[in-house]
């Protein structure tokens, strides 16, 4: 039996076209295309074709799956009663399709206030269903941030981007912490504000290192 060749879904978020973030996530990408020129390659952009705010339809489906303790997510069309649960159903189908079908999922989002952008917040509330797993896939991040906001820094304590992601997807989608990982660049904003100037060498530094990290990752197979 032949296995099926493996596919990677890439979700961009960023409301900037020429972000970090999305260039961290652009270099894994290539590196995975290159690395598996048999595998399938989905793109979504949240930004130029957002998802809309889940609706009191979608609630009804997660209510009816909680419901009736369903846990295969081939399953969830049963949900589908009425026209507002088709209708909702018909933003999540396609969503989930791209999510279930993929080995790999790389989501490119900047940090925006603290925390993850809207953009992808509303994907993330469209496709999480309750008691919902999808262990056995990999989950990379790649990520730029205004500041500094990694351990030992006096800001790490508002990061709620990284943090909440883990969380969400550990506790959410049953992804271990081997399954998940984290590459981007710090500092983005000594590129503009006057008073983090001084920091630019250690941002080019943590873009570099992010750069590098995202190829090797993306060449793994």
């Amino acid at each position: 039996m032949t296995a099926s060749p493996p596919t990677l879904l890439h979700i961009d978020a960023s409301a900037r076209r020429r972000s970090l973030s999305r260039e961290i996530g652009d270099a894994f990408a290539d590196a995975w295309r290159s690395s598996h020129p048999e595998g399938a390659y989905l793109h979504r952009d949240l930004a130029l074709d957002p998802v809309p705010q889940i609706s009191e339809a979608w609630t009804e489906l997660c209510d009816h799956v909680l419901a009736h303790q369903i846990t295969d997510i081939a399953r969830y069309p049963e949900a589908v009663r009425g026209p507002a649960r088709a209708a909702a159903w018909a933003i999540v189908e396609p969503l989930l399709v791209e999510l279930v079908a993929a080995d790999t999922v790389l989501i490119a989002a900047p940090m925006y206030n603290f925390s993850v952008p809207a953009s992808l917040k509303a994907w993330i509330d469209q496709v999480a269903f309750p008691r919902m797993s999808l262990a056995g896939r990999r989950f990379v991040v790649a990520y730029a941030r205004g500041g500094a906001y990694g351990p030992g820094t006096p800001r790490h304590p508002y990061d709620h981007h990284e943090r909440y992601l883990r969380d969400f997807l550990a506790g959410h989608f049953a992804i271990p912490d081997e399954a998940m990982s984290f590459v981007g660049a710090e500092l983005v904003n000594s590129r503009t504000d006057p008073a983090l100037a001084g920091r630019r060498r250690d941002h080019d530094a943590s873009r570099a290192t992010a750069l590098a990290t995202a190829r090797k990752l993306g060449g793994t197979r």
